[in-house]
C-alpha cells in the first residue's frame, strides 16, 4: 500500500473510550489528553454502576449508553461505529482507566498522519520492562509467550498484541468485519487477525504503563479464558489462511483499500 498522508485540514481525530466503572480515573485521563490535537471524544458506557456517565456528561463528552454490560468487544464495536458516523479519519482508543499515558496520543497517531502506517499500537513491552512498571509476573510471561505465537501465526513482528492503546485509519475499520468479532476480550486479537489478513501496515510506539487498584485489569480466571481463546483463534486463523476452513470474518478485500483524500 502506498504511503498517503492526509492534509491537516482534512484530518479528524476522534478519541473513543470504552468505559465500565471508570468514575475514579476518567477525569485524569481526560485531563491528560492533548485536546489541541483531537476533534472529539466519544465515551461508550457498558452498563457502569458508578458515576461514569455523570462525569462524562459533565466533561462534555459524546456519551453512548449500553443498557447493561455487553462486554469489552461489544463496547468497542459501538465506539468504532459512532466514530465512523462522526466522520473520523483517525480513531484512537484510549482506556479511561488511566493505565496508558494519554499525553502520548500525538506520537501514537503520527505514523498514520505521515502515511507510514494504517494501525499503530502503544506497546507496554517496548522500552522499560512492563514487569518493572508493575505488570504481574504471570501476565508478563503469558504476554511474551502469546505474542511470540501470534507473530508466527499472523506473520507479524510486534512486541505486543494485547495493548488497549490503539490508533486506526478510518479506511482500515471500513475494510475489516469487526462487527463479526466477539463481544468479549478476544475482540482485540480477532481484529489484529483481520488486519494481518488484509495486509495492513501495523506500527508500534513504546508507552509506559501504570498499575494501581483503580486501573481495570482482568483477573487470573478471565486471563486464562482469554489465553485459551487466543490459542483457538490462532488455530482457526491458520486453517483459514491455508484454505482448509475459510471464514468471511477474516476475508478482507484489501484491493478496495481507499486512502483518505
Amino acid at each position: 500500500m502506498e504511503e498517503v498522508s492526509v492534509p491537516i485540514a482534512e484530518r479528524k481525530v476522534i478519541v473513543v473510550m470504552p468505559a465500565y466503572n471508570a468514575s475514579q480515573t476518567l477525569k485524569l485521563t481526560y485531563a491528560g489528553l492533548p485536546h489541541d490535537r483531537i476533534d472529539g471524544i466519544i465515551l461508550v458506557d457498558d452498563g457502569s454502576k458508578d458515576e461514569t456517565v455523570r462525569i462524562a456528561t459533565e466533561l462534555g463528552l459524546s456519551v453512548f449508553l449500553h443498557t447493561h454490560n455487553f462486554g469489552y468487544g461489544a463496547n468497542q464495536k459501538t465506539c468504532y461505529q459512532e466514530a465512523l458516523k462522526a466522520g473520523a479519519t483517525i480513531i484512537v482508543m484510549v482506556h479511561p482507566d488511566y493505565q496508558y499515558d494519554p499525553t502520548l496520543l500525538p506520537e501514537l497517531i503520527r505514523p498514520i498522519e505521515e502515511g507510514q502506517c494504517d494501525v499503530v499500537f502503544g506497546s507496554r513491552m517496548k522500552g522499560i520492562s512492563a514487569y518493572r512498571q508493575g505488570m504481574p509476573w504471570w501476565k508478563y510471561v503469558s504476554n511474551i509467550a502469546l505474542t511470540w505465537l501470534e507473530n508466527r501465526v499472523f506473520g507479524l513482528h510486534l512486541s505486543e498484541f494485547h495493548t488497549g492503546y490503539r490508533a486506526y485509519r478510518r479506511e482500515v475499520l471500513e475494510q475489516v468485519s469487526f462487527l463479526a468479532n466477539s463481544d468479549g476480550f478476544i475482540f482485540d486479537q480477532q481484529i489484529v487477525a483481520q488486519f494481518a489478513s488484509g495486509g495492513f501496515r501495523i506500527g508500534e510506539i513504546s508507552v509506559p504503563v501504570r498499575y494501581f487498584p483503580e486501573a481495570s485489569s482482568a483477573g487470573p480466571v478471565a486471563s486464562v479464558v482469554y489465553g485459551l481463546g487466543i490459542l483457538w483463534l490462532c488455530v482457526r486463523y491458520s486453517l483459514h489462511k491455508r484454505g482448509r476452513w475459510p471464514s468471511m470474518q477474516y476475508t478482507v478485500h484489501a484491493s478496495r483499500y481507499r486512502p483518505a483524500k
